[in-house]
Formats: C-alpha cells, sequence, structure tokens
C-alpha cells in the first residue's frame, strides 16, 4: 500500500518520559510545512517535575491500561482532517504500529519500537532494563519511576554523568504498570499478515532497553509483500534518540523516506 500525501503529522511518545521530549521534533517539523501535533498520555499533561510530584496519589495514571491509551490516540488520529504521518518512539512505536494495523495512518515511522504481541523480547539487556515497570510482587495501584541509576542503563547509556542527570530531570514522569504489563497481552496484538501504510523502522545500535535485534524481528514480521516497509540502524544511538545531539539526523532520514513514498 502507498501512503497518502499528507502535511500533519503526530508524534507519540513512550513510556517513562514526559511527551515534551518531541517539542524540538514538532518544531522542526512545522518548519517543514506540516501541521505537527505530540498530545500527552492521559493524566499526564504536565511538566515532569509535577508527575513526579503526584507520587504517590497518581492512581487514575496507575490505573491506565494499554487499550485505553491505544483508544486515546486512535480517537485523538481520527478527529484530525486528514489521516496523518505517525511518528512513535518505544512503547509509542507499538501504539504506532497498532494505529497502522487499524488503518489510521498514511504513513509511519516507529522508533525503537517495543514489540506487538508475539515478537518476544528475550535479549537478556531487555529484560534487565525493562522489568521493573511490570511491578511483579508489587502494588499495581502504585505508579512506578524509573531511578537515576536504571535511566543511565535503559536510555543514556554512553552519556556523560552531567547529561544523564539533566535527561533525567527534564524527562522521567511515573509509569502505570498495567500499561507495561498489557504489552504482553492481546491488547499488543498486531495482524502482520495484513496490507499496511508505508512503515519504517528505526534502530540503535546502542539501545540496550530495546536492542536493535528486537526491531529486526518485529520488522520481519510483516508478511504483506505490496506494503512499503523499510528499515534503518543509526548504529550509535541509544535509547534516548529522540534528544541526542544527532535527533534531526534521525528526523531528516524520516522526511527523506516520506518524500519518496
Amino acid at each position: 500500500m502507498k501512503a497518502n500525501q499528507t502535511k500533519t503529522v503526530v508524534f507519540i511518545t513512550g513510556a517513562f518520559v514526559s511527551h515534551e521530549g518531541w517539542n524540538t521534533w514538532k518544531k522542526y517539523f512545522e518548519e517543514k510545512g506540516y501541521t505537527a501535533y505530540n498530545p500527552a498520555w492521559p493524566y499526564k499533561d504536565a511538566p515532569a517535575q509535577v508527575l513526579r510530584d503526584r507520587q504517590p496519589n497518581d492512581t487514575d495514571l496507575a490505573d491506565l491500561t494499554l487499550a485505553r491509551l491505544v483508544d486515546h490516540y486512535a480517537d485523538f488520529v481520527k478527529n484530525l482532517p486528514e489521516k496523518p504521518l505517525i511518528i512513535g518512539h518505544s512503547l509509542g512505536g507499538l501504539i504506532t504500529q497498532i494505529l497502522v494495523n487499524r488503518g489510521l495512518a498514511a504513513g509511519a515511522a516507529v522508533i525503537h519500537s517495543v514489540p506487538p504481541q508475539g515478537v518476544i523480547p528475550y535479549e537478556f539487556t531487555f529484560l534487565r532494563a525493562g522489568y521493573k515497570v511490570l511491578g511483579l510482587f508489587t502494588s499495581m495501584k502504585k505508579t512506578y519511576l524509573m531511578s537515576l541509576s536504571d535511566w543511565q542503563y535503559a536510555f543514556t547509556n554512553g552519556m556523560s554523568l552531567e547529561d544523564q542527570k539533566a535527561s533525567w530531570e527534564a524527562n522521567t514522569i511515573p509509569e502505570s504498570k498495567r500499561v507495561a504489563r498489557g504489552g504482553l497481552t492481546s491488547q499488543a496484538h498486531v495482524d502482520f499478515s495484513k496490507p499496511h501504510a508505508p512503515l519504517l523502522f528505526v534502530a540503535g545500535g546502542k539501545d540496550q532497553i530495546i536492542p536493535s535485534s528486537i526491531n529486526t524481528r518485529n520488522f520481519k514480521a510483516y508478511k504483506d509483500k505490496n506494503s512499503v516497509l523499510d528499515f534503518k540502524l543509526f548504529e550509535n544511538n541509544n535509547h534516548f534518540v529522540v534528544g541526542l545531539p544527532n535527533w534531526k539526523e534521525v528526523a531528516d532520514y524520516i522526511l527523506d523516506w516520506v518524500a519518496k513514498h
């Protein structure tokens, strides 16, 4: 399937982080002539420090499920005047894949995407970086907040301590354990045999929470030979790709890819 021409783009953030991390991307795409949106998750439409200060009283967020979260973005997209280009990072990539599967995108790019149901993420670094948010043996009524040490391992490995601390302060927010667990269930289902809008996978060679090998298996799971499907690896990128100094290189690659389709 080929994309419809669109000048609307929607950015979907992943788990653990504020939607405001997309602000530079939003401005950049607007400069390129797009109408751009980076809507927050439910119960996350506030600065990072404000959201951290809500613990342990952020029970609405704790009760959020992946199914409700996907529907939140589906409703947002359906109310736009045209099908958008959707760009999602991490769990936002999974949400993007589901929205593509529902036929709601003109085209999409998923950046270091959490895989849908059936693509098993067995890599050790994924398990080490992500198991705490599942909240095993902890209360589901409480949100999970990634510590600085976990942030350093999962998102910002290879960066200076100063940059790791600053990025944690600016971006890290509490997370729903129910949403994370939903990624292991039928809430994360994608029909890989279904024709779909053009879809680009972007992976990072230094990503520890979503290693490029997971993205490769995710990419290879798609079966429709008549749909546009592409893959790009940036060898030196960790999971903080949206906020890395070379973020514009990734954005430009996506824009060039869009122009081809």
